[in-house]
């Protein structure tokens, strides 16, 4: 498919959900990022699809934020 597809994408962002799941906030970021640009490119910053990936990019940061804290 390649790696601007979008399926690409939510195979980057299922990796980035399993790293977030298991405390690897670091390992997650670029994941999420690289989804998110994906996303961005094919199918436009307004889709429900590219929203979804946003949403899980700012969740994590916010967990990011949380940690660093502690």
């Amino acid at each position: 498919m390649g790696p601007l597809h979008p399926d690409t994408a939510t195979s980057f962002n299922n990796l980035a959900e399993l790293y977030q799941d298991q405390g690897k906030y670091e390992q997650a970021e670029p994941l999420y990022e690289r989804a998110l640009t994906i996303y961005e490119q094919q199918l436009g910053p307004l889709h429900p699809d590219t929203a979804t990936i946003r949403n899980n990019y700012n969740l994590l940061l916010q967990m990011m934020k949380r940690y660093r804290r502690s």
